[in-house]
């Protein structure tokens, strides 16, 4: 029996013909692999001190917990039998120093072959509405300052930078 705030499944269709869904329990390992694929990419480029190997150690339970929550947003895009994306969000309740309520799209993936086809357009505006709809006054999206693409479709969403985070080693 699992325990847990149960979601109504929505479809959606893109314009490339892929569908947009609510995640359950039962997709969880297909996103933890396109999270693996996420880390592999990005932070494997661009982070030589990322345990690459983090989706696999902890992310069943990590990506569980957000599918039952009922602050956060777990999306899959698909098309036939086969998931080609997903989204993962929740909302933040501020405290005194930001007392504000805050989305925080947390990862996105989309497999190479359906990007630039409106599927990552489709996913994050989901999370966005629902967003909206949860009450956020803001939303949120971290990337690596290297990933070019990614700041650019963020920005093409509305986000705007707010921070930067720089850092430095030691011999």
């Amino acid at each position: 029996m699992v325990l847990g705030r149960v979601r109504r499944p929505f479809l959606n269709m893109t314009e490339s013909g892929a569908q947009i869904r609510n995640a359950t329990l039962d997709d969880i390992a297909s996103i933890v692999n396109l999270n693996y694929a996420l880390f592999q990419e990005d932070a494997g480029q661009r982070d030589p001190h990322m345990n690459l190997n983090w989706p696999i150690e902890e992310g069943h339970g990590h990506f569980s917990k957000l599918v039952l929550d009922g602050d956060s947003l777990c999306l899959l895009a698909t098309t036939g039998e086969a998931v080609i994306g997903y989204l993962v969000g929740y909302l933040l309740h501020g405290g005194n120093l930001r007392p504000i309520k805050l989305a925080e799209l947390e990862s996105m993936f989309v497999i190479q072959n359906w990007r630039s086809r409106g599927v990552g357009r489709r996913l994050a505006d989901e999370f966005l509405k629902w967003a909206e709809q949860k009450g956020a006054q803001r939303a949120s999206v971290t990337a690596y300052a290297a990933n070019t693409r990614a700041i650019e479709f963020y920005q093409e969403l509305g986000f705007d930078p707010k921070s930067l985070t720089l850092e430095m080693g030691f011999k």
